[in-house]
This record gives C-alpha cells, structure tokens and sequence, in this order.
C-alpha cells in the first residue's frame, strides 16, 4: 500500500463573473498542472511525477494564474493534453487500492470534474482520501470552521522552504513533509463519493438580477442609517463574492461538523 500525495494547479477564463465570459461550467477550472509524490508504509518517497498540461477549455493562461504559478505560457502549450497526463499519473499510482492525500478537498473534486470532461475512466482513481490539511488544522488548534494554509502549516511544523509555493510539485513535497510530521495511527483513509462532484445539475439558463436598490435598503434598514457610496461599493462587491460558493464549507460528513468544516483553502 502507498500514498498518493498529489496537488493540481488550475487555469480558467477571464472574468469569469462577467456576461459574456467564456467560461464553462462543465469545467471551470481547467488542470494545468499535475504534481504527484508516491510514498511508501514508512512515508518514505518512493517516486516522483510532475506534469504540465496543455490547456484545450481555456486557450489562454490567465494573467492572475500567470503570476500566481509562474508558469511559462510556451512550456505550457507545448506540454501533452490532460487524457495523456491522466494516463501517466493512472500509471503512477499503479494500484487503485492506494491511498490519495490531499490539501483540502479541492484537488479531488476538479481532478474529477476534469475527468469526466474528457470522458475518461473514473473508474481507475482511488476512492481512498486523507485530508492532510484537516488534519493539520486540528492538530495546530485552527479555530473550528476553519483550515490552515499550507505556506503557515509549514512553517508551523519548521520545514525548510526552498521552493516556491504554488506549484503542484512542490506543493505536493510540502504537504508530504507536513503529513510526515502529524502522522499517526488516529488518521484513517475516508472514501469519496464521485457523485457529489460530477453529478448533473438541473441547468438554468436565465441570469437572475440583483435588485441592487432592495439589497443597499435591507442593510440600511438593520443599520438603522443611510450607507455610504463606498459602503454600497463593498457590500454589492460581497454579494457577488458570496454568490461564486468559492467560499462555502463542506459539512458533509460528521467528524467534518465536529472538527472542521471545510475543504478548501485558498493555498493548496
């Protein structure tokens, strides 16, 4: 048996909250790069496997992902497609009975999510997950609700940082390093259910639209008092926030409400 511990790093379309954006909802967030460290019983690596992948849904690198991974837009689009670098990391894992470990739960559900849009096998990934980052949130006394990043967690634990953050394979060695240090009998592999992420949604194709004037007149109604304009800026600018469910906690399961509750940091 060994640990899959893996990170993924995602391009998608500009200004995606916009009309007339080319985003696509079957998948938003595109994979364009795969990092991936095997561990063996003892946590020792046993393999390595770092992948870029050409983007086919967003033609373009998006500048804040440009600088965000640093990514070399020509290596990029030079790399091999997804279905080729999913067949080398199936191949890496070797047997679908190992264990996947993550940061946050992201990573599985848009590996998934990218699967399914290329309509590839979903059958061959492991159903075993360990959540490192729920873990280490717990064991460094996060407040409940909430989750570490990975650049503080590896601090917290004193681990050398001699590359960058943000990339899938060395994001991928830190969380490694970080599941090193609080490993221990209490940390059980949960199963995943591939239905939670790829499950159709009823579509609906009509864009609803804010009654800016009803929602500035309900906080100036709790607050007693006429808002600011830039008051009326942060709160329409919230609401739309509020709105992508970038920010939503995961409370499916019970250990999950009792600890944390959440899949997704904004660091991997």
């Amino acid at each position: 048996m060994s640990y899959i511990v893996f990170d993924l790093e995602f391009n998608q379309s500009y200004n995606s909250h916009k009309e007339g954006s080319n985003v696509n909802p079957l998948c938003p967030f595109e994979i364009i790069q795969l990092g991936a460290i095997k561990l063996d019983k003892n946590l020792k690596i046993t393999s390595v496997l770092d992948r870029l992948v050409k983007p086919e849904v967003y033609s373009e690198l998006n500048p804040f992902i440009k600088d965000l991974t640093n990514i070399n837009p020509e290596e990029l689009y030079n790399a091999n497609p997804f279905k080729d670098v999913f067949e080398e990391f199936i191949n890496f894992i070797e047997d679908s009975k190992n264990i996947l470990c993550i940061w946050g739960m992201t990573d599985i559900k848009e590996l998934l999510r990218n699967v399914h849009y290329h309509k590839l096998d979903l059958s061959v990934i492991p159903r075993d997950y360990i959540d490192i980052q729920r873990y280490a949130s717990r064991y460094l006394n996060c407040p409940k609700g909430t989750n570490i990043g990975l650049h503080k967690a590896v601090e917290s634990y004193g681990i050398l940082t001699n590359y960058e953050f943000h990339n899938a394979i060395n994001d991928a060695y830190y969380t490694a390093e970080v599941f090193n240090r609080i490993f221990n009998k209490k940390i059980k592999p949960k199963k995943y259910n591939i239905e939670d992420y790829i499950a159709p949604k009823r579509q609906n194709n009509s864009k609803p639209k804010i009654d800016n004037d009803k929602l500035i007149s309900q906080f100036e109604k709790m607050f007693n008092r006429e808002m600011t304009e830039e008051e009326k800026s942060i709160i329409k600018l919230a609401y739309m926030m509020g709105r992508t469910n970038q920010f939503q906690v995961d409370t499916s399961d019970s250990e999950k409400n009792q600890d944390n509750a959440r899949e997704q940091s904004l660091e991997h």
